[in-house]
């Protein structure tokens, strides 16, 4: 849990900041009053500081005060700033007080160490502020390219089930296999683009595609990981030919049928069972059709397999994926809490 916390002070910290350089652009009116106040303020702290211990550091509260006016502001308000703590500290906080004149040869070092410091400070500020601005505006044109490449692919979707309706009209049971394929990948593309192109939860995926059933009747078990968005088409379609499968001749075809899906996660192994109890006795079929065979073969592409086993009490499906490098498995929903079982 406190991973999670730090993950959202991060997230609240970079919107936060990200927001104040909306309100504070480079070089205007607003960043050199943003940098007026960091001055004051590093100014009355310091006076505190020195209230509170004569012998603090003229200088301390001015170094955090350049750092983030030249964050928000920029390298000529941050400049204004050195100058001004710099100029203040010299004048007010060091002997003699209200002086120009310096009595020890260390306040000149601190003086010289200070105007250096606070140049690094600035240009390495500013150079990670445009760093900032730059790839906040590729975020901006990278969503703007995902819901347009969405909206897109919904309109051929769209044109492709129109077609197929009216072509298949005289064979309906190959017509709504596929129409309900397609469905199957639009509602995951839709997932993916909420995900801002990330990818999707397994968890979410599971939902959607098992949704029309039951709540009672469907159990997922197991930590919520983020499938990159081919992976989650993959793993959409195998879990809604299982569904269907399921309803036609399944545990989800009797009342008191359920099925159990249960994900673990070991490195970058995915693995994630899906079994179904109390459905009618189940036999290995004659024939493979297209389900059973995008089934063995379609986890083939990500290194992994699937093991299908038709038990006498439901059908067991095993199936191992090998996930990017990096890909995270973290056993919390999008608010941190425990989401280890899920009852639909």
């Amino acid at each position: 849990m406190r991973q999670v916390d730090t993950a959202k002070l991060t997230v609240a910290v970079d919107s936060a900041l990200a927001r104040l350089r909306g309100y504070i652009p480079p070089g205007s009116l607003q960043a050199y009053a943003f940098a007026a106040v960091c001055a004051l303020g590093a100014g009355l702290f310091e006076v505190w500081l020195k209230w509170l211990d004569q012998n603090a550091s003229p200088l301390i509260a001015y170094y955090p005060a350049v750092a983030f006016t030249a964050l928000l502001g920029g390298i000529g308000p941050a400049a204004l700033v050195a100058i001004f703590g710099g100029v203040t500290a010299w004048w007010a906080f060091m002997p003699p007080a209200f002086s120009l004149s310096l009595e020890r040869h260390g306040d000149q070092i601190n003086l010289i160490t200070f105007a250096f410091v606070s140049m690094l400070l600035v240009l390495a500020a500013d150079h990670f502020r445009r760093v900032a601005k730059r790839l906040e505006d590729e975020e901006q044109l990278r969503q703007l390219a995902v819901q347009e490449l969405a909206h897109r692919l919904k309109n051929k979707i769209a044109t492709i089930q129109a077609i197929i309706s009216v072509q298949l009209r005289d064979q309906p049971q190959v017509r709504d296999g596929i129409l309900s394929r397609l469905a199957a990948l639009t509602a995951t593309d839709h997932l993916v683009e909420e995900a801002n192109g990330r990818g999707a939860f397994a968890h979410d995926i599971a939902r959607t595609e098992l949704g029309p059933y039951a709540a009672s009747r469907v159990v997922i078990q197991g930590p919520n990981v983020l499938l990159p968005p081919k992976y989650a088409l993959t793993v959409a379609l195998l879990v809604h030919e299982l569904a269907t499968n399921s309803a036609k001749y399944g545990s989800l075809s009797v009342p008191d049928g359920i099925v159990l899906l249960t994900l673990r996660m070991t490195d970058a192994l995915l693995e994630v069972d899906w079994q179904e109890k109390g459905g009618p006795t189940v036999s290995a079929p004659q024939r493979q059709g297209f389900g059973l065979r995008l089934l063995s073969r379609a986890l083939e592409q990500f290194g992994g397999g699937t093991d299908i086993l038709f038990e006498p009490s439901g059908v067991i499906c095993k199936m191992k994926i090998k996930l990017p490098v990096g890909t995270t498995s973290e056993p919390v929903d999008e608010d941190g809490k425990p989401l280890t079982v899920t009852a639909m």
